[in-house]
């Protein structure tokens, strides 16, 4: 099975506001707001670029972040775009 495409939220649906080490995330859909630290943010900017699947992610990443070191970073990004998908911050495409 293919590793699932997520695509980030419409222009403009949510509001990024960096807090320190935190970064809450309003998102005006929901109204609800998240705090989240990195890669968060990091992988929303990313996907800003267009739909993709975690290793198309971890290689748009890879120009930005060391990701050599901590494991396999497509399996850790996938991770993450689960709990941002059940955040509501991204959608499965």
């Amino acid at each position: 099975m293919a590793d699932p495409f997520y695509r980030a939220a419409e222009e403009g649906a949510l509001r990024v506001e960096p807090l320190g080490d935190l970064t809450a995330i309003f998102d005006r859909r929901s109204m609800q707001t998240h705090l989240v630290t990195q890669p968060m943010p990091e992988i929303l900017a990313a996907l800003a670029a267009g739909p993709c699947d975690a290793a198309t992610l971890a290689a748009r990443l890879a120009d930005r972040f060391d990701l050599d070191g901590e494991g396999d970073a497509a399996a850790i990004l996938s991770e993450r775009l689960d709990e941002l998908a059940a955040m509501g911050l991204v959608e499965r495409a």
